[in-house]
């Protein structure tokens, strides 16, 4: 029986996304991978499997799905309204789902990315290493309804686990570090950055965000008299009319617009998380404290699996609920005549 997804139906601009791809920046072809690395690694630690398998990454809704065997699945990111076979699904939990089963996934109630996780992942070719669809660099495409993704061989077994889920998904505050051209800004262009309430542009995506404030720009004594130089996921570019733009994983890898601040990697799931509604402020830290949340980040990655809790589930959810041993332990008389 062969291991895929069926699309019924599917959000405009989904795709298919794993780490992305290393070592490609000196030829113009940007890392790319999934928008919340956090949440492909949560998806990972639910089905017991690597970080490198490909997960469907969905833009502020899913759609429909059916499963050709049976398969694992996760729901990471965003929380979206999910069912199956019309019984509610939990989010940041993973799931059996049976061979014809539809998988129907709404509208984020949060946050801006969610994520299908597969066990074993989406068996699509590797382009330059990676499975993941890199629009800008026209590398993949958006998956299509009436597409049939491949899974892979299913190499593990878990199923009905849970992981907390965190705040990143509402906006707050991001961390940033200098930039190059941090110091191009004069002294209050800087502290009236670090004092303005942004929100993401409704047309932000996979290569970056514009951030809209009220008030005037954030313009620089330099101009735009910047040479093009390498740029990076975080980097934080001010345009000539003084607009912030957050460049994300997609984005170029040159550029020459001043650098006000860089987002540090520890705070990118919350930025690319943050709806259009959300609202995000800014933060200048010291190099020490880049490193140090660097290495919490890193440290909680590798915790992820430890973190895996089983899923409790509401009886009332539970179709076969007989089949289920709800109570262990009973005795036949009362306790009292136990200790006599």
């Amino acid at each position: 029986m062969t291991r895929a997804l069926t699309v019924h139906r599917i959000a405009p601009g989904a795709t298919v996304q794993d780490q992305g791809r290393a070592g490609y920046r000196a030829f113009g072809v940007s890392r790319g991978g999934a928008a919340d690395p956090l949440a492909l690694a949560e998806g990972a630690a639910l089905l017991g499997q690597s970080t490198e398998c490909a997960a469907l990454e969905l833009p502020g809704s899913g759609g429909v799905f059916e499963a050709t065997a049976p398969l694992r699945i996760a729901l990471t990111g965003a929380p979206m309204r999910a069912m199956l076979d019309g019984a509610p699904l939990v989010w940041n939990a993973s799931h059996t789902v049976h061979s014809g089963a539809r998988i129907e996934v709404g509208g984020a109630s949060a946050g801006s990315y969610g994520y299908l996780h597969v066990g074993g992942g989406f068996d699509l070719p590797k382009q330059l290493g990676s499975r993941s669809a890199h629009l800008a660099a026209g590398i993949g495409r958006a998956v299509q309804a009436g597409e049939v993704l491949p899974v892979a061989e299913d190499r593990d077994s878990a199923v009905g686990l849970s992981l907390p889920q965190d705040a990143r998904f509402d906006g707050g505050v991001l961390r940033v570090i200098e930039s190059f051209q941090t110091a191009v800004f004069d002294a209050r262009t800087r502290e009236r950055f670090t004092e303005t309430a942004f929100s993401r542009d409704a047309r932000a995506n996979r290569m970056g965000m514009r951030l809209n404030s009220d008030g005037e720009g954030f313009a620089t004594s330099a101009g735009l008299n910047i040479l093009s130089e390498s740029i990076l996921p975080g980097d934080i570019q001010v345009t000539g009319d003084g607009t912030p733009y957050l460049l994300l994983w997609e984005s170029q890898t040159t550029g020459g617009y001043p650098r006000i601040a860089t987002v540090i990697p520890a705070d990118l799931p919350r930025a690319v998380q943050t709806p259009a509604v959300g609202v995000l402020r800014f933060r200048f830290v010291s190099r020490t404290e880049a490193l140090e949340a660097e290495r919490k980040r890193r440290d909680h990655l590798r915790a992820l699996p430890k973190l895996c809790a089983p899923l409790v589930r509401d009886p009332s959810q539970i179709r076969d609920l007989l089949s289920y041993q709800l109570i262990s332990g009973v005795t036949a008389g009362d306790v009292r005549d136990e200790k006599e």
